[in-house]
């Protein structure tokens, strides 16, 4: 090709690389209305236009998150924090072991049985190594706190009985578990680097330090992070200290990025920090209108780069991924989305306060989202996995794709539905 040749070629490249950046913006700020009181989403449309991206001769990049690795865990790293800080400055209800039962019942019973069911169910139907399969269980077990607007908390309010019950534990439960997570996925690494022996794998230190003293770190730096922020920003003395006196929102990424840094360092989890230190500054004055304004800056950004990852999803599953997509993985993907979270969710809350309507509503709506994308970027960057990456990507996202359009489906009509019964005959939430 002769230099204008490549010139031309390039400035196309960047034009349309812009032109969609530019129409994917105004997507993510007109869509929300748009979809609001129909049975889609934004994520579908985006993973729609993405899909539709790889279909036609457009000059885009191709997505391939094995060689390009490194940029796609940072920017499903940022995604997440940015996610768990919204989500934990929308909740409004005091800590309490029985005002949080719902999303406590979901990390401590749902979250194991769903990474050992479907590690079991990736064994046998992809015959992998068992370190591979339980990371599949790893990734593929969290919920995510940005994919269906509709089962989340919205905005802070200053009433702390507004949310109800399903809302509440699925926004809480995506919160938490995001980060409890990563104990399963340094289990299948270990495994990995144990070559599958499991009497090999240092399962003690695994417990104590993986498991408990990581997030025990994470919480304990989101805690004082989180006070500190509070007190900065509703009572320091001096006004110039005060943030909510100027009411900047950017803040919130600070808060974001300073707890996120500090527990890694710390060789805790970021993600559970991030989540409570977002819990803590809003329990510091849980009626100001500040609140309003750091949720709002978070929800912008994550909306930005959520409708960016969904594009590039459906991108990447159109150009790449159904080459190696097998019907076995077709239907893990379906059996996890559709059998083992409504099962696994429904057991979480046998003899839960909620009626049976709640329950199923909260079993059934647990979205897989950027999270999962973000583990397996990072154990992609450990030894171990190597030969079977590019079915995992594959696996992945259908597994993601699959439950953002079945959720985005059928979470308009079966929450509107519930708050019409609920307004008929309220039902029961926890003090």
């Amino acid at each position: 090709m002769s230099p204008t040749g490549i010139v031309s070629a390039a400035t196309d490249l960047s034009g349309t690389c812009y032109a969609v950046l530019g129409l994917g913006a105004l997507a993510a700020a007109v869509l929300p209305r748009l979809v609001r009181r129909r049975p889609l989403s934004m994520p579908m449309v985006f993973l729609a236009a993405g899909a539709l991206s790889g279909l036609l001769p457009l000059p885009l990049p191709d997505m391939d998150p094995v060689a390009d690795r490194v940029w796609v865990e940072h920017l499903t790293e940022l995604c997440v924090i940015v996610s768990l800080m919204g989500a934990g400055l929308a909740l409004n209800r005091p800590f309490g072991f029985r005002a949080w039962a719902g999303p406590g019942r979901l990390i401590g019973i749902t979250l194991p049985l769903t990474v050992a069911a479907t590690a079991a169910l990736a064994w046998l139907l992809l015959g992998w190594p068992w370190a591979t399969a339980l990371l599949v269980g790893a990734l593929l077990a969290p919920t995510d706190p940005v994919l269906a607007a509709e089962v989340r908390v919205g905005e802070p309010t200053d009433d702390e009985n507004d949310e109800d019950e399903v809302r509440f534990t699925l926004t809480a439960e995506a919160g938490l578990n995001d980060g409890l997570a990563f104990p399963f996925v340094l289990a299948a690494l270990a495994l990995a680097t144990a070559g599958g022996a499991w009497a090999q794998v240092d399962w003690a230190w695994w417990f104590g330090v993986d498991l408990l003293a990581k997030a025990a770190i994470g919480v304990a730096v989101g805690l004082a992070l989180g006070r500190l922020l509070g007190w900065l920003s509703f009572r320091a003395g001096a006004s110039s200290l005060r943030l909510s006196e100027h009411m900047e929102g950017f803040v919130a990424l600070a808060a974001t990025f300073l707890s996120y840094g500090l527990a890694e360092l710390a060789r805790g989890y970021g993600f559970v920090a991030v989540f409570v230190t977002a819990c803590a500054v809003r329990a510091a004055e849980r009626g100001h209108g500040y609140h309003k304004v750091l949720h709002g800056f978070t929800e912008q950004i994550e909306r930005l780069l959520t409708a960016g990852l969904l594009f590039l999803i459906g991108h990447y599953l159109i150009t790449d991924a159904l080459t190696a997509l097998t019907w076995q993985m077709v239907l893990l993907a379906v059996a996890l989305v559709v059998i083992v979270r409504p099962v696994t969710g429904w057991i979480a809350q046998i003899g839960f306060v909620t009626g049976p309507r709640e329950r199923v509503v909260t079993a059934i709506f647990g979205l897989r989202g950027i999270g999962s994308l973000f583990y397996l970027s990072y154990a992609l960057g450990h030894h171990g996995f190597d030969g079977q990456a590019r079915g995992l990507w594959a696996l992945t996202t259908a597994t993601v794709a699959l439950s953002v359009l079945v959720h985005g489906v059928s979470a308009t009509p079966a929450i509107r539905r519930l708050d019409r019964l609920r307004e008929a005959r309220p039902s029961d939430t926890p003090p």
